[in-house]
């Protein structure tokens, strides 16, 4: 009964008509972001993010939740159309998505897959809503050894879990962590890392940093490929599946939503791992796995079902814990902290408004999106074949104003051309950036944390063994730190043998 008097207040807070606006504009910015191959959520939100700065924080994260599970919805019809992945989380869609369309039913394949999306999107708000609760009660027990050992599991999950090399990924979070110290030091206000320059005594901009990463050196990496796009050109009709579809699909979509769900608060885990899984769960259970890649409608039913729920299912950690589990997350935990919010235990009790309202808007969107993705896969189509001589400019120019209108100063945009030009060298190099930005957002708190720890203890290290939950979770830690290390020496011994 508390949770439903919650839930509408939230409603209450969600149909202001300021909010309800700005709802309304996310979920569109990320379904067009989802369609357009390219920037993605991440670099769309740090693009955006100077403009909310008028904003109220609950009207701000609205509209930048929106265009994180927009995106999700988006991608999949640049999946299905183009044969290219809006989104890294829709690349399965591809491989089933566009043969249904090759065949002349690209129609049903967006139709279950803005359906999937929903239900999916549905289950993980449902399960945000009941969850959150009992774990911001657990969280409120934590002290400083419990936040720094759990803020280690989230960066060696995000370690192991990248998809190129460990080495690599090891490097960037430790440049994140780095990046993270430069400016006043926490504790004694002492200079650190700032090499004598002004700009940088107050540390790295978070926007100017991921506009940088993830703006920029998108643009410079997208002008190197080709400039056509292959887009399906045949009418789409008949966008609601049939009776036999939805048979096909229903198992798909409910496991698609469990898998979905629990991935999402895993720290690493997201909706790309999600919808990996839930693709191969469908192909090694169905009679007819030879049927996959070849147009089954199961293929596209569950992953993008399964993205859609981890999408949701991921604000469980960063809202009840402060503890963004993936990149995305990460940067809307960096919004929250422009805003003057900080998520944690005491984030609902001491934000109501936000909590709620967020988790209202995101009904309210789910339902924007699937009358979004249907009537308007026209127009989508149309947007598909905007150039990106034309694109990039703009993306370009939107940048260098939301990096200058942070504090009208000219040094935040040399910063962000700066790492504009070093998110494209990583790229370059097979390095992602989401290990670093994820140590970069959580570097403050875990020495916070570290510091605090010691502070307690009088300087001993023992603090963090002999709290349960504590050294469970440094264990968890150690453990797959030391697998990954082991399989990529075991790797390389190979190499060399050849």
């Amino acid at each position: 009964m508390d949770i439903l008097s919650h839930t509408i207040y939230g409603f209450q807070i969600c149909f202001q008509p300021l909010n309800l606006l700005y709802c309304f504009i996310g979920v569109t910015i990320g379904t067009l972001i989802g369609v357009l191959p390219g920037i993605g959520p991440t670099g769309t939100m740090a693009i955006l993010l100077p403009l909310t700065y008028g904003l109220s924080p609950t009207t701000a994260i609205i509209m930048l939740s929106g265009i994180f599970y927009g995106a999700m919805y988006g991608g999949s019809t640049t999946s299905i159309l183009v044969n290219i992945p809006g989104e890294p989380a829709s690349v399965v869609t591809c491989l089933d998505g566009y043969q249904m369309a090759r065949q002349g039913r690209a129609g049903p394949a967006l139709g279950i897959a803005a359906f999937g999306s929903l239900i999916g999107g549905t289950f993980g708000i449902i399960g945000l809503t009941f969850l959150v609760f009992p774990l911001a009660k657990v969280a409120v027990k934590f002290g400083s050894p419990e936040y720094f050992s759990l803020i280690c599991v989230s960066v060696t999950l995000l370690i192991y879990l990248a998809r190129g090399s460990f080495i690599k990924a090891l490097i960037m979070a430790l440049f994140g962590f780095f990046l993270s110290t430069v400016g006043l030091d926490l504790v004694t206000a002492t200079p650190r890392f700032d090499f004598g320059i002004q700009a940088l005594y107050d540390g790295v901009g978070f926007v100017p940093l991921t506009m940088g990463l993830f703006g920029i050196s998108e643009v410079l990496i997208n002008i190197e490929l080709p400039a056509e796009r292959t887009i399906f050109e045949s009418k789409i009709k008949n966008l609601l599946p049939n009776l036999r579809d939805w048979k096909r699909s229903a198992g798909p979509i409910i496991r698609g939503s469990l898998i979905g769900f629990f991935l999402g608060v895993l720290p690493g885990g997201g909706a790309i791992v999600a919808s990996f899984i839930s693709y191969t769960v469908e192909k090694k259970i169905s009679k007819n796995p030879e049927t996959f890649g070849q147009g089954a409608i199961e293929g596209v039913a569950a992953p993008e079902t399964a993205n859609n729920a981890a999408a949701q299912s991921s604000f469980i950690p960063l809202l009840g814990l402060g503890i963004p589990p993936n990149v995305v997350l990460a940067f809307l935990l960096g919004a929250l902290m422009i805003h003057g919010v900080t998520p944690g235990p005491l984030f609902i009790s001491q934000h109501p408004e936000i909590f709620w309202g967020v988790v209202a808007s995101m009904y309210v969107g789910n339902l924007m999106l699937l009358l979004l993705n249907l009537p308007l896969i026209g127009i989508w189509v149309k947007v598909l074949k905007i150039p990106y001589r034309v694109l990039m400019p703009l993306i370009l120019l939107f940048c260098l104003i939301g990096a200058y209108s942070i504090g009208n100063n000219i040094s935040d945009g040399i910063i962000m051309i700066i790492f504009g030009m070093v998110g494209y060298i990583l790229r370059k190099l097979d390095y992602e950036p989401a290990p670093l930005v994820l140590a970069f957002i959580l570097g403050p708190m875990m020495e916070n944390a570290f510091r605090q720890s010691l502070i307690i203890s009088d300087g001993s290290f023992s603090i963090f063994f002999v709290r349960p939950i504590s050294v469970g979770a440094l264990l968890i830690s150690a453990f797959l730190f030391i697998s990954t290390g082991f399989s990529y020496y075991r790797k390389v011994k190979e190499k060399i043998k050849e």
